[in-house]
């Protein structure tokens, strides 16, 4: 699998489901769900870094996310996944930087920087 660090960095919030979408909550990259127990939001931020699979990705692939995710689990780093139509993308605290590169690249993964 191919993946690209991207060079922003990011923030994860939760609010209650019923707050209204806050004016920081923008910017190139922004996810906004709200579920009836919240409202999750991921934009340009602090704290969190990211690594987004080349897509786009045909409906029909499985294990894409699978494959990604057990190698950090393996490697005991945490993640917050988003996928999106097109592709997925892979959130880890900054202190898992070079853990999540080194556990996704020593499973055949190429990541680039």
């Amino acid at each position: 699998m191919q993946l690209e660090l991207l060079k922003t960095e990011f923030g994860i919030s939760r609010l209650e489901s019923s707050a209204p979408i806050p004016e920081w909550a923008t910017g190139e990259f922004a996810s906004i769900t709200r579920t009836s127990e919240e409202l999750s939001i991921v934009c340009e931020g602090r704290g969190f870094r990211c690594l987004k699979v080349d897509g786009p990705l045909d409906f029909s692939l499985v294990g894409i996310l699978s494959s990604l995710a057990g190698a950090l689990a393996r490697a005991k780093v945490p993640i917050f996944a988003i996928s999106t139509f097109d592709t997925d993308y892979i959130f880890f605290a900054n202190e898992h930087l070079d853990g999540a590169i080194r556990a996704l690249e020593g499973d055949g993964h190429v990541v680039r920087r």
